[in-house]
């Protein structure tokens, strides 16, 4: 039981880091939008929610942010526009996506 109550607390940190790694990071996703979200993004192109427009934007933040990174992971048919997988540019990791999707939302809230 004693190793039990040292080993928990060390495990929470370690699980708390990881979380904190994985999260998405809305100041990275500031560049990745700049370079290769805002075409389409600050015009409205294809239907593109523009950043920024709150009213644009809260019916898919409803969903969830969980929701818009897959959706911009894998691509998605939406009835007011499309928006292709990883913004066209498949060199983009899904942690680059996340970070733009994070902070594309911040700033339509």
């Amino acid at each position: 039981m004693k190793n039990f109550l040292l080993v928990t607390p060390a495990l929470s940190l370690v699980l708390l880091i990881a979380s904190s790694a994985l999260a998405a990071d809305a100041a990275k996703g500031q560049g990745i939008y700049m370079n290769f979200c805002a075409p389409c993004h600050a015009t409205g192109v294809a239907g593109a929610p523009k950043v920024g427009d709150k009213a644009a934007w809260a019916p898919r933040l409803k969903q969830g942010e969980k929701v818009l990174v897959e959706r911009s992971l894998k691509g998605y048919q939406g009835s007011s526009g499309f928006m292709p997988a990883r913004g066209g540019n498949n060199a983009l990791s899904d942690s680059e996506v996340a970070d733009a999707v994070a902070y594309m939302a911040a700033q339509s809230k």
